[in-house]
């Protein structure tokens, strides 16, 4: 398994990196590292974890984290299959806050693009216009050399920075407490959940996966997950459901019981404290932007 932090994926020669990512799947691996990432999924479903956040990713989303904020676009189980064909693809953007010099970001000029940093500590989910107009230049960066990418990749800062078509993702306040040799076990926590969240799915196994005792376990997931293991354990299902609703021509029974309830009701309770809609205006609001 790759550690949780790595060397530099810049350039020693380069101001900042653009990456192509082309695999059966993202990695899978729950890290961070010390520079700012860019992320624009080109093609690829899975469920998304930014600091303490648990959502659903697909085609067409954009994220900026900041600086030792863990996350993970972890593709969904069927990419991991040995007969799969399912592909992914994305371009990536890594890149600091003194790519152009120390005092760089402490000019008068630079005010908003500071404060969009600022907010990349929670992460950044960019939509609407603003996400249509990044990824546009974003695709065109992909291919540009020299200073023009330079100035691109300034323009592309710049439009994140005046956008209001945004939503931060980690909680207000939410730090990283996780240590480089940590992340192996939270990968494995992850990795059992996201194998066993249709099915029954108990703390106790959880924690034996952990190789901890029920009650560390239990302290110990919520210090770093900044929530309890049944609430995470219910956004991964409460996510499914969302994608089911949202891709799929289902009902919201079929919902209900192919994300891992048992019962209609705990899932429409669920669904609605966690998304603030019903199941079903949930998948009628998705399916008008979508038409």
């Amino acid at each position: 398994m790759r550690p949780a932090l790595q060397k530099s994926p810049i350039s020693e020669d380069r101001a900042f990196e653009v990456k192509y990512l082309t695999e059966p799947y993202f990695d899978p691996n729950w890290h961070f590292h010390s520079e700012y990432q860019l992320f624009l999924v080109l093609k690829g479903t899975g469920t998304r974890f930014i600091g303490d956040h648990v959502g659903p990713f697909r085609q067409g989303e954009l994220v900026l984290t900041g600086p030792d904020l863990p996350h993970l676009w972890r593709s969904d189980h069927e990419y991991f299959e040995g007969s799969s064909t399912l592909t992914t693809e994305g371009i990536v953007i890594y890149f600091t806050d003194h790519f152009l010099g120390k005092d760089f970001l402490q000019k008068q000029e630079m005010f908003k693009i500071k404060h969009l940093l600022q907010k990349a500590q929670r992460g950044m989910g960019f939509k609407d216009v603003t996400l249509l107009k990044a990824t546009e230049l974003i695709e065109k960066l992909r291919d540009e050399k020299d200073f023009d990418r330079v100035l691109l990749f300034l323009n592309l800062l710049n439009l994140l920075a005046n956008s209001t078509s945004y939503s931060l993702l980690a909680s207000e306040g939410y730090t990283n407490s996780m240590k480089e040799t940590e992340t192996e076990r939270m990968n494995r926590v992850h990795e059992y959940v996201l194998k066993n969240f249709k099915a029954r799915v108990t703390l106790e196994e959880a924690a034996a996966v952990a190789n901890m005792s029920t009650t560390s376990f239990s302290r110990y997931f919520k210090i770093h997950a900044n929530k309890t293991f049944s609430d995470f354990l219910t956004e991964i299902r409460i996510g499914h459901a969302c994608k089911l609703l949202i891709s799929q021509n289902i009902d919201v029974s079929q919902a209900c019981y192919e994300s891992g309830f048992n019962t209609l009701s705990n899932f429409n309770k669920q669904f609605k404290a966690f998304t603030q809609y019903t199941p079903l205006v949930y998948k009628k609001k998705y399916t008008e932007l979508e038409s």
